[in-house]
């Protein structure tokens, strides 16, 4: 008798795409407008800058719980973080106020990590294991979607009373996304059934891979610099003369580069077996362009140096995610949210050192190159064990 093997159901991938790129577009509504928000709800530029850096503040405190909560309940703990988006989404809408804005960004900011950290789960419930690769990367070209939908609001609505449209086509998105993954998700994946197993258990098979370790204290650097350009680029930029409006488009062009960048660069990594040097050419590259940006900030400098930033170190998301989800099949939830959870502490440490640096660009973006040089000796480190994961058997 011929085994019939579930299909794989994309519709599931889909509306988790629309989920998480509701996340990103909640996260980042005033990262390429902080001046301009700034002046219209009369609050400092550090102030809408924390509007960011509550996201990262949270789900470090949050990642390891989101995880073994979508490892037990995945598909209640990841319609519960798209409810949790749009309620936030719309709890901006109560008033013209920052105090309005603080409290729907720390309820979006708790639901992040349990859409974020389902990457991995919602490929390895729904896809059949030859797509898997595939969904974990459009999965994460949906993060950076969200992101370019963001930066594409910002520049088309760059004006202080533009703002409160910006905020309900967020809303509307949102709200959109929440309703169709409850939609999708109301039958369970056939290919890796729902298990519930004891909390310790899956955070013992987490934490205990040396390689899952590795990645955790590499993932700080390159997330704290990008959490740090996407959140004070446009900031950081004006005194060189670069309007808000101008920092909207680079910062845009900048992530749909690491979309193109997710969508080229993870394929040809992988057929070489090269994630190593991926990651050690984009830490590089990222440093020189931080120091580019330093010492000659401009238009065009900012264009280059930026979107060079996100062709390179954008993919090293799904690269990293990819392989959690092959190490670790059996607490990917909570494997992929000790990656998300390290890499959000360096976002908190990154940002919230150039926020205090923010009136010396100088200062600011050497700061961000020195923090992706630290991080190269230990991706060269990681050519052993990724080649040995690699090895057959």
């Amino acid at each position: 008798m011929v085994e019939v093997r579930p299909r794989s159901r994309w519709t599931a991938i889909a509306a988790f795409a629309l989920v998480g790129a509701a996340t990103q577009l909640v996260w980042l509504n005033f990262a390429g407008v902080t001046t301009v928000a700034a002046d219209r709800y009369g609050v400092s530029e550090n102030a809408i800058g924390w509007l960011a850096q509550v996201f990262p503040l949270l789900y470090v405190v949050l990642a390891i719980p989101a995880g073994l909560i979508l490892d037990k309940w995945f598909r209640s703990g990841l319609i519960a973080g798209a409810v949790l988006t749009a309620l936030g989404a719309l709890l901006r809408l109560g008033g013209d106020d920052y105090s309005w804005l603080l409290a729907g960004q720390l309820v979006a900011s708790v639901a992040q990590p349990l859409v974020l950290n389902a990457v991995t789960g919602i490929t390895g419930r729904y896809l059949a294991e030859k797509d898997r690769p595939t969904g974990i990367a459009a999965g994460t070209a949906s993060i950076f979607a969200g992101m370019v939908l963001a930066f594409l609001l910002s520049a088309i609505y760059p004006d202080s009373n533009q703002l409160p449209t910006v905020l309900w086509l967020t809303a509307i998105f949102s709200v959109l996304a929440a309703a169709g993954v409850i939609v999708a998700l109301r039958k369970p994946g056939e290919h890796k059934l729902e298990r519930r197993r004891p909390d310790r258990g899956a955070l013992q098979i987490a934490w205990g891979d040396p390689l899952i370790r590795r990645l955790c204290v590499l993932a700080i650097f390159p997330f704290g610099v990008f959490v740090a350009i996407t959140t004070f680029s446009q900031a950081l930029l004006e005194p060189a003369g670069v309007s808000a409006g101008t920092a909207s488009t680079i910062l845009l062009i900048n992530v749909v580069a690491g979309v193109v960048g997710s969508a080229v660069v993870p394929v040809l990594v992988v057929r070489h077996h090269a994630e190593a040097a991926l990651l050690v050419a984009s830490l590089s590259v990222t440093a020189l362009a931080c120091v580019a940006l330093a010492l000659a900030p401009s238009v065009a400098v900012g264009f280059i140096a930026i979107t060079l930033i996100g062709f390179l170190l954008l993919p090293a998301l799904p690269i990293v995610l990819e392989l959690v989800e092959r190490r670790t099949g059996e607490a990917e939830g909570t494997a992929a949210g000790l990656i998300w959870m390290a890499g959000n502490l360096g976002g908190l440490l990154v940002a919230t050192a150039v926020g205090i640096l923010v009136d010396r660009p100088l200062a600011a973006f050497l700061v961000m190159a020195g923090v992706a040089l630290i991080a190269v000796p230990g991706a060269r480190a990681l050519r052993r064990p990724i080649a040995e994961l690699d090895a057959p058997g």
